[in-house]
């Protein structure tokens, strides 16, 4: 923790923005709650519910690389702050009108927000700190997203007695609002890409190249897109495990919570940084983690069991997390790294997605239990696979390294932005 306490203190940019996530992440908890029961209250269908939960990922799904050029091109603090006008317009829009078209097409615009913002921050978070304290904010910055997602719900409980969902809603827009002005204060350093002639397509493409190209890059991004698409699927199956071991509505809150905690943690210890050898080692053992917690959660003989193995899975996700990040941010030019963002958001979402409207079948088919051990036992094996396929990649100093720790991009994608002490789903 004294790392990120360090940030805090020392680095008054990071205070203004992490202020701004932490606010417009408790919305976002908050406004997914009002969000389910809008869609159902205007028609009375799951499918609703379906739709507009994916609307949120499709932006991301079909134009991720596009985000990503924008981010690499333009300001990225101006495209972080059109992301969160756009969010802002469309949930307080929600809140407003009425009809089921109406409201699946603002998520959608609100997934096209969250698509812009998410590489636009990622890739500009190292001109905002001292390079010694990146992973310190990186970290900070995928903890509060969860702190956001676990506690905004219960946020959402208590304003519901008094209020309707449509009151949330806007209030979690206006959330985006106050972030839209803070981030406007903040100096995210120039545009990575400024002055290059191609086309915004062009330059997604060429993305999308160096990010199959770069050997290191590619199996991370791989690996966390097939642990979503095999863990993903606990999200439909938790409230059913819990019934199962006689713990209830209750107990399914107690698992979904105690799964938050581990995220958090498990995010927090991304902060002190490391070596790119030491950032690989974590990374693996967060797969392992979440693959160990997974197949114990489908074989615990009791909730308490269930719960510990929940709070091991989310720990082993928030390495997972945090450890991709300060690897990309740690391997890819600056000049690329809005795009490599956005395909791993791209490709998280379509594995998220399919993980989704595959779980309710494979439920149904397969039962519970069995449900969590294909996660389970699928997410080992991709343990298995990333820890062989990166064996010769980020190895300790005195070993023959075959992918460097910032290794020249394959093309001239336009000059790189200087890193600030020697070096923004």
């Amino acid at each position: 923790m004294r790392p990120t306490f360090e940030l805090l203190r020392r680095e008054p940019q990071m205070r203004l923005f992490m202020a701004a996530h932490l606010q417009s992440s408790l919305g976002t908890g908050a406004g997914y709650v009002a969000l389910v029961l809008i869609a159902y209250e205007r028609f009375r269908s799951p499918w609703a519910i379906s739709l507009v939960l994916l609307a949120d990922f499709l932006p991301a799904m079909l134009a991720g690389p596009l985000f990503g050029a924008a981010a690499d091109r333009w300001s990225r603090r101006r495209c972080a702050v059109v992301a969160d006008v756009a969010r802002a317009a469309a949930f307080i829009g929600i809140g407003l009108v009425g009809g089921i078209e109406a409201t699946v097409a603002l998520a959608l615009l609100a997934g096209a927000g969250s698509g812009l913002f998410t590489p636009a921050v990622l890739a500009g978070l190292p001109s905002l700190v001292e390079e010694e304290r990146l992973p310190a904010a990186t970290s900070l910055y995928g903890a509060i997203s969860d702190l956001g997602h676990t506690l905004g719900p219960a946020l959402a409980a208590v304003v519901l007695l008094v209020a309707g969902p449509e009151t949330l809603l806007i209030a979690n827009g206006a959330t985006f609002a106050v972030s839209a002005l803070l981030v406007a204060r903040l100096s995210f350093g120039g545009a990575a890409g400024e002055g290059s002639g191609a086309s915004i397509f062009v330059e997604a493409g060429r993305g999308l190249r160096a990010t199959a190209g770069t050997r290191g890059v590619r199996e991370v991004i791989l690996a966390s897109s097939a642990v979503v698409l095999f863990a993903g699927m606990m999200n439909i199956g938790e409230l059913l495990l819990a019934e199962d071991l006689g713990a209830g509505a209750s107990g399914f809150s107690v698992l979904v919570a105690v799964y938050g905690a581990g995220f958090v943690a498990g995010s927090l210890t991304g902060s002190s940084g490391g070596s790119a050898p030491k950032l690989k080692r974590r990374y693996l053992l967060g797969l392992l983690l979440m693959g160990v917690g997974l197949v114990g959660a489908a074989l615990a003989p009791a909730w308490p069991l269930a719960v510990a193995c929940f709070a091991i899975t989310g720990a082993g996700n928030g390495l997972v997390l945090v450890h991709e990040r300060l690897l990309l941010q740690r391997t890819v030019d600056q000049a690329l790294m809005g795009r490599v963002f956005a395909a791993s958001d791209a490709l998280g979402s379509w594995a998220f997605a399919i993980a989704f409207l595959s779980a309710g079948a494979l439920v149904a088919l397969l039962g519970t239990r069995a449900v969590f051990l294909l996660a389970g036992v699928g997410t080992l094996l991709v343990w298995a696979a990333s820890a062989r396929a990166l064996r010769h990649v980020w190895q300790e100093p005195g070993t023959l390294e075959v992918a460097g720790t910032r290794p020249v991009a394959p093309f001239s994608a336009g000059p790189a932005v200087p890193l600030r002490g020697g070096g923004e789903r």
